[in-house]
C-alpha cells in the first residue's frame, strides 16, 4: 500500500514537471511568457537557416562564385530579426491599437512608392530600397492590415454585426491595398489578405448574407484576375497537368515532385539533394519545402508541418483566451496571425506538391528572404507580447485578491 502511494506521488510529480503545451500554464509568478511558443518559433528560424544554407549553395556558387553568399545574407537577416524582436517586445499593445490607422496609411504610401521608385526583379516591381536595405512592402502590408483589422473590429464591433455599412468599410480599405499590390503584381499576397479579412469578419460575428456575398465576390474577382493575365492562366493549366509540358510551363512543378519522390520516408540526408543542383528553380525561397522533402523525407515534412501547425493553433488559442478576458484587440490580432501563418503555409506547401497553382509566397520562418523573415518575426514577437500582458493581468488580479 505504501509503495502504491509512493508510485502515485511520483507519477503526479512527473506529470506536473512535464510541459503540457495544450494547457495554459496559469500559475501566476511561474512564467510570464509562452515558452513553448518561443521555442517553436526559434526552432523554425534555426531550422530555416540550416535549410537555406543547404538549398542555396549550388546557386550561390554559380551566381557569385561564393557558395556561402545567401547564407551570409541570411545571417544579416537574422541580426535584423533580433533588433525587430527587441523593439516589438517593448511596445505595449495599446500603442499598436492607437497607431494602427497611421501604420496602415504609412504602409499604403510605401506601396505607392514601390510603383514609382521600386526595384524590379523578374518582371515584378515589389521591392523598395531604403539605403542598403531592400524591403518587400507587400509583406509589411500583411502585418499592418492585420493590426488595422483588429483595431477596427474593436472600434466598430456592433456596427459590423448589425449593418452592411460597418461590414464593407474594411473591405473598401482592403480593395485599395489589393489594387496597389496587384499593380506590382502580387496576387498571392492579395489572396492572403482576403482570407485573413474574411476570417476575422466571420469570427467577429458578421451577418451571414454579407459574409457569403463577400466570398462570392472574392471568388469571381480571383477567376477574373486569372483569366485576364496569360501568365496566371498558364500557371493554373500547368499545375493541373505539369507533365504535359515538363520542360516549359510545368518544369518547376515537375522538378519539385521529383524531389519529393526521391525523399521517400527518411530522405536522402541533409545536404544530399539532387534537385537543388540548379534543377529546381527557387530552391531556397518558394520551393524550399521540396528540398526539405528530398533531404529529410516524409518524417521531416511531418515534423516541420507539426511545428508550424502548433504556432498557428497557439496563436488562435491565445486569441480565445484574450477575448475571454475582455481583451478584444489582442484576441482578434491573435486570430489574424494564426490564420495568416496557417493559410500561407497551406499555399506554399500546396504549390510545391501540385495541389495549388504556383504562388510567390514563402514558407513562414523558413524560406530565404529578409522581408518575410522580419515580418513573421514581428508577428511572433507580438504574440509573445500579447501573452505577456495577459499573464500580467492575471498576476495583478491574484495580487489584488490577496490584499
Amino acid at each position: 500500500m505504501a509503495s502504491d502511494v509512493r508510485q502515485l506521488s511520483l507519477f503526479g510529480r512527473l506529470r506536473s514537471a512535464m510541459p503540457n503545451w495544450q494547457r495554459d500554464t496559469e500559475v501566476p509568478g511561474v512564467q510570464l511568457y509562452d515558452r513553448a511558443l518561443l521555442a517553436a518559433v526559434l526552432s523554425l528560424i534555426g531550422f530555416g537557416f540550416v535549410m537555406v544554407m543547404s538549398a542555396s549553395m549550388p546557386e550561390a556558387q554559380t551566381l557569385t562564385g561564393n557558395p556561402f553568399y545567401f547564407m551570409t545574407r541570411h545571417v544579416g537577416y537574422l541580426v535584423g530579426c533580433l533588433a525587430i524582436a527587441a523593439f516589438v517586445l517593448r511596445v505595449e499593445m495599446q500603442t499598436w491599437q492607437r497607431w494602427s490607422p497611421m501604420l496602415l496609411l504609412v504602409v499604403g504610401l510605401m506601396l505607392l512608392a514601390v510603383l514609382v521608385v521600386g526595384t524590379t526583379v523578374n518582371g515584378a516591381t515589389r521591392w523598395l530600397s531604403i539605403g542598403p536595405i531592400r524591403i518587400q512592402v507587400a509583406e509589411v502590408a500583411k502585418f499592418a492590415f492585420a493590426i488595422y483589422m483588429a483595431g477596427y473590429l474593436v472600434r466598430r464591433h456592433q456596427e459590423v454585426r448589425e449593418n452592411a455599412k460597418g461590414f464593407y468599410k474594411p473591405i473598401a480599405v482592403f480593395a485599395i491595398y489589393a489594387v496597389l499590390i496587384l499593380m506590382q503584381p502580387d496576387l498571392g499576397t492579395v489572396v492572403v489578405l482576403f482570407v485573413g479579412t474574411v476570417g476575422l469578419l466571420f469570427l467577429a460575428g458578421a451577418r451571414l448574407l454579407d459574409f457569403f456575398a463577400l466570398i462570392f465576390a472574392g471568388v469571381l474577382a480571383f477567376v477574373a484576375l486569372v483569366l485576364l493575365e496569360p501568365y496566371r492562366m498558364r500557371r493554373v493549366t500547368s499545375f493541373m497537368d505539369p507533365w504535359q509540358d515538363p520542360f516549359g510551363s510545368g518544369y518547376q512543378l515537375t522538378q519539385s515532385l521529383m524531389a519529393y519522390g526521391r525523399g521517400d520516408w527518411f530522405g536522402q540526408g541533409l545536404g544530399n539533394s539532387i534537385q537543388k543542383l540548379e534543377y529546381l528553380p527557387e530552391a531556397h525561397t518558394d520551393f524550399i519545402f521540396a528540398v526539405i522533402g528530398e533531404e529529410l523525407g516524409f518524417i521531416g515534412i511531418i515534423a516541420v508541418l507539426s511545428v508550424l501547425l502548433f504556432v498557428a493553433l497557439r496563436s488562435i488559442r491565445l486569441g480565445n483566451l484574450c477575448l475571454a478576458m475582455d481583451k478584444p484587440f489582442e484576441g482578434y490580432l491573435g486570430y489574424a496571425i494564426g490564420i495568416w501563418v496557417c493559410f500561407q503555409t497551406v499555399v506554399n506547401v500546396g504549390a510545391s506538391i501540385g495541389m495549388l497553382p504556383t504562388k510567390g509566397l514563402t514558407l513562414p520562418f523558413i524560406s530565404y528572404g529578409g522581408s518575410s523573415l522580419w515580418v513573421m518575426t514581428a508577428a511572433a514577437m507580438m504574440l509573445l507580447r500579447i501573452d505577456y500582458e495577459r499573464r500580467m493581468t492575471l498576476v495583478q488580479a491574484v495580487q489584488g485578491r490577496l490584499k
